[in-house]
């Protein structure tokens, strides 16, 4: 899929300059691919408290031994 979006010359410049990658197209993908894992562990954090925890529950016994 080929796109040509319309990107910030000083914000491509910046990004290039503390990524540490040779070309454009590798700090756009670069960082994409960390604003992604940045979101995913929002996403993960946001859970923190939301879940109830079962203290009794001993995954040990919930194993099955031939």
């Amino acid at each position: 899929m080929a796109t040509n979006p319309s990107l910030d010359p000083e914000l491509l410049e910046r990004a290039l300059a503390v990524s540490g990658e040779k070309t454009k197209k590798a700090a756009v993908t670069r960082a994409l691919k960390e604003f992604i894992a940045r979101r995913t562990q929002r996403q993960l954090l946001d859970l923190m408290g939301a879940l109830d925890w079962d203290e009794t529950f001993d995954y040990k016994d919930e194993r099955s031994r031939p």
